[in-house]
């Protein structure tokens, strides 16, 4: 693996400490709670939807979402199918109402239609998945520079937590937003370089339509699937119904995008946002799975590690299990070398038979590289090291340090570092005002705005701190897109149904709504635990489905059973 060059580090120094210093410089004339809350109201739609996205696009969608197209290919894309009905439904219920009650937080509205305490149980549950979510997102980024660097993940968490803090807390939202529409920019230009090199890099004789073909023929390029399964985990189904479930909960309900959005200038303005952000998602998404795809052709030409992860190969050779481990690596290149002649066949004549050899390759391959997962686990346990061998997140960072050319491995770094901090910053930025209106604000009386902006960059620089701290605990789920949308859907369903409660059931009160809640996280969480153990199957992405389902139940059955002295309505609207 070649080391960053003095041109690398230029280009990656150079995008990090202008993010902080432009941070910094835009904290200029945020003296009140709107400045720096909803950045004085002054964003323009294109300045919102590209908050939004970059928001959502960490450096775990472009760690991990390749990874995920390595192995498993484009059926991932299905789980963003039901964004545009979410974000139709947010600009036509949620964007109005918040407007309206010129709210600074998503949880404001439930006090004023229920009560104070399911505003901050509201409150609480979103501020226990985003933090998680924050913790996750500074550990995805110093997986890769611990790649790079060969510095420990303990040491990179604090290095990368601290920086975003110190651009968080001086920056605010204003800071936030404006700054996201840069990294964006360097973010889509980065990632079509990295396409078109890799196109670049296949054979002279293998064209692009040819590698799609070899993409297919692996099984790579199934968008689709229609399947009832719960056994898979991303289908149509899941992704329209799930999916949307998921996303009105996400953009609807959670702080770090409905922060985006209130910043707008007027309501015309955050709903062209959303709209820009429900076109322009998919297709992007399609696109980075794409490069993922590409990835996995380019290395049907070229020799690939049985594991991407360095560290997890230097360990599992330093171990008792190296004989074990060197076979394997013989074995994969034994059946590199016979694939060569399958994909030769196959290119020439794409008979089914070529076809049918080449999944019996890929097949052998995976299996070859879940031995070597095997024995990777058996060395770190042996030897007291703690090392991952699941790879799916190195595969796009190794291919980027291995084959692209100086300068432009600084910025993809770059770009993948810009996507980390610019989403890291939206959610310590979300976590601190949630914090500060809906928890400190309302518990503890009026403060002047001085006194109020003062508490929030100091809860954000709390929430840094937590952040930090789970970073320097996390593991690698399947991967670390699947882990923040696990967490999210654990949460998300349940605080959905208690805004869609607010919004279309107005006869039921916020006791009824508050016990259902409390009743549907326990029953959420079980389910989650049930299916992780397996005694049902449940993929995640229905959670929010049947989350959002179960605690609307609940709430009106006990709206009629509750004795009637406890259904006092506080609604004040």
């Amino acid at each position: 693996m070649q080391t960053l060059s003095w041109i690398d580090w230029s280009v990656l120094c150079t995008t990090l400490i202008a993010i902080v210093a432009y941070g910094t410089w835009q904290t200029r004339g945020s003296k009140n709670v709107t400045d720096y809350l909803r950045g004085g109201n002054t964003s323009k739609w294109w300045t919102i939807g590209l908050s939004v996205m970059a928001t959502q696009a960490s450096a775990i969608t472009f760690l991990s979402t390749p990874g995920q197209a390595f192995n498993d290919g484009m059926g991932f894309v299905q789980f963003y199918f039901g964004l545009p009905i979410a974000m139709v439904v947010i600009c036509m219920v949620f964007i109005p109402l918040y407007y309206r009650l010129k709210v600074y937080t998503a949880y404001e509205f439930l006090e004023n239609r229920f009560d104070l305490k399911t505003r901050t149980l509201a409150a609480i549950l979103f501020l226990i998945q985003r933090g998680l979510a924050a913790g996750i997102t500074i550990f995805a980024p110093a997986i890769i520079l611990s790649v790079v660097l060969g510095w420990d993940l303990l040491t990179l968490n604090i290095i990368i937590g601290l920086l975003v803090i110190i651009y968080t807390v001086s920056g605010g939202t204003r800071a936030v937003n404006v700054t996201q529409k840069h990294q964006m920019v360097v973010i889509f230009f980065g990632m079509l370089v990295a396409f078109f090199l890799i196109v670049d890099k296949l054979p002279q004789d293998i064209t692009f339509k040819k590698a799609l073909d070899i993409a297919g023929a692996s099984g790579k390029m199934e968008v689709l699937d229609f399947s009832f399964d719960l056994n898979n985990r991303y289908t149509f189904w899941s992704g329209i119904i799930g999916g949307t479930f998921l996303m009105l909960s996400y953009f609807g309900t959670d702080q770090s995008q409905v922060q985006r959005y209130l910043s707008g200038k007027s309501v015309k303005e955050m709903q062209l946002g959303l709209i820009f952000n429900g076109i322009l998602k998919i297709p992007m998404q399609f696109f980075i799975l794409l490069v993922g795809v590409m990835v996995f052709v380019f290395y049907q030409f070229n020799a690939s590690p049985v594991n991407f992860n360095p560290t997890a190969t230097e360990v599992v050779l330093n171990s008792e299990y190296a004989n074990e481990y060197q076979t394997l690596q013989k074995e994969q290149q034994e059946v590199f070398n016979d694939k060569q002649k399958i994909i030769t066949s196959f290119i020439n004549s794409e008979d089914e038979n070529s076809r049918k050899y080449m999944a019996i390759a890929n097949a052998v391959q995976e299996d070859i590289r879940s031995e070597a997962r095997l024995l990777i686990d058996k060395a770190s346990e042996s030897e007291g090291v703690k090392v991952e061998s699941n790879d799916k997140d190195y595969v796009f960072i190794h291919f980027i340090l291995n084959n692209l050319p100086r300068g432009l491995i600084g910025l993809l770094l770059a770009v993948i570092l810009s996507a980390a901090m610019s989403s890291t910053a939206s959610e310590l930025n979300a976590l601190g005002s949630t914090t500060t209106m809906d928890l400190y604000k309302r518990n503890a009386g009026e403060k002047t705005e001085k006194a109020m902006v003062i508490a929030s960059k100091w809860f954000t620089f709390g929430w840094g701190l937590i952040a930090i701290g789970i970073a320097c605990v996390a593991n690698l789920a399947e991967n670390l897109i699947q882990l923040v949308n696990i967490i999210g859907s654990i949460f998300y369903g349940n605080v959905l149904g208690i805004f869609l409660l607010a919004f279309f059931f107005k006869f039921v009160k916020g006791n009824a709504v508050f016990v259902a809640a409390l009743i549907t996280q326990v029953i959420v969480i079980s389910l989650f635990l049930l299916n992780e153990y397996e005694y049902i199957n449940l993929p995640f992405l229905w959670l929010n489905f049947v989350g959002c389902i179960i605690v609307i139940t609940l709430a009106c059955i006990l709206q009629f059973i509750l004795p009637s002295k406890t259904n006092y309505d506080t609604e004040n609207n």
